[in-house]
């Protein structure tokens, strides 16, 4: 398992919606929100695919250099993800 650190974590919401989403390709999933930080295996694929994936729902790796409208448009798909997750949380 190798431990990842993820802008835009925010709830409970945030970690059951990538916890749903990147389990369908990845193993052993877990997402402290706290530390904003998500730990997995990466199952053969490389970090591109996690990358990718994670992009996809708003959440760029802590380390990443976005500029403003990148940084911009990733937030408001994890509001987005957010809400999501907090649906399959309430359920």
């Amino acid at each position: 398992m190798k431990k990842y650190y993820v802008k835009n974590i925010k709830c409970g919401g945030c970690a059951a919606n990538i916890t749903k989403t990147l389990s369908e390709e990845f193993k052993d999933v877990e997402v402290n929100v706290e530390e904003g930080s998500i730990s997995l295996d990466l199952n053969g694929k490389n970090e591109e695919v996690l990358v990718e994936k994670l992009h996809g729902m708003g959440y760029p790796m802590s380390d990443e250099k976005l500029g403003f409208f990148q940084n911009k448009t990733m937030e408001v798909k994890s509001f987005v993800s957010c809400a999501i997750g907090k649906t399959m949380v309430e359920k």
